[in-house]
């Protein structure tokens, strides 16, 4: 049987970490044979104290580094034949995935991410600063890139593990997300993109991601567009 790679990345989410897993166990992700890893970048509001109710592989950093050195450390870890990267909070619904996963065990997408602005699925309202950011990074994306992406910054993003695991990542943080769409796309990746929902969080909820992320995701996409 097939395996899949769930990676979570984890960062003070006391408060939505059992629901998340909860969800996450009881997705079927097409059947295939589950791998749960959950990374912890150095929380420190009592979310480390909820290890102890499961059996996963745990990771843990001795400092916070970032959203990008986390999933390095996942991928590092990751055994299954799918690695798709689940984020701690409750803005996305892990049912979502079994769309995207199914187009790799098909053998059509090496690649396969979630877009939340193409329409066809619920979405919380964004905010509007957010919406226009997004929509400008994934523009310079299909710019630089020459692709035809709608949402280059969404967490969904399913991978086979042969093509993924060939890629060096160097993002600590969140230009994680730039770097690995640029690495995909130039190394000629069958990628598609289909609807998910999406529940987002405001900042007074938790959300992390600031306008400086966005700064430093222009970087990335220019700078990996002429540099592995």
């Amino acid at each position: 049987m097939k395996k899949i790679t769930i990676l979570i990345p984890v960062f003070n989410e006391v408060n939505t970490l059992s629901q998340i897993l909860e969800k996450v166990e009881n997705t079927d992700f097409c059947g295939l044979e589950k791998e749960i890893i959950l990374i912890d970048d150095y929380s420190t509001d009592g979310t480390r104290d909820l290890y102890k109710n499961y059996n996963y592989k745990i990771l843990y950093h001795e400092y916070n580094q970032g959203k990008g050195a986390a999933l390095r450390t996942g991928f590092k870890e990751a055994t299954g034949d799918i690695i798709v990267i689940q984020d701690a909070d409750m803005e996305y619904d892990p049912v979502d995935y079994e769309p995207l996963i199914k187009l790799i065990l098909d053998g059509r997408a090496d690649v396969c991410y979630g877009s939340r602005l193409s329409g066809g699925k619920p979405s919380r309202s964004f905010m509007f600063h957010h919406l226009l950011g997004n929509k400008f990074l994934s523009l310079l994306t299909n710019i630089l890139y020459g692709s035809t992406l709608t949402d280059m910054e969404t967490c969904y993003k399913a991978f086979r593990a042969e093509f993924i695991k060939g890629i060096e990542i160097k993002s600590n943080r969140f230009d994680f997300e730039p770097e690995i769409t640029a690495k995909v796309l130039k190394r000629g990746a069958r990628l598609y993109e289909l609807p998910i929902s999406y529940y987002g969080r405001e900042f007074s909820e938790g959300k992390k991601i600031t306008w400086r992320d966005g700064i430093h995701a222009i970087i990335a996409l220019v700078k990996y567009r002429f540099m592995d």
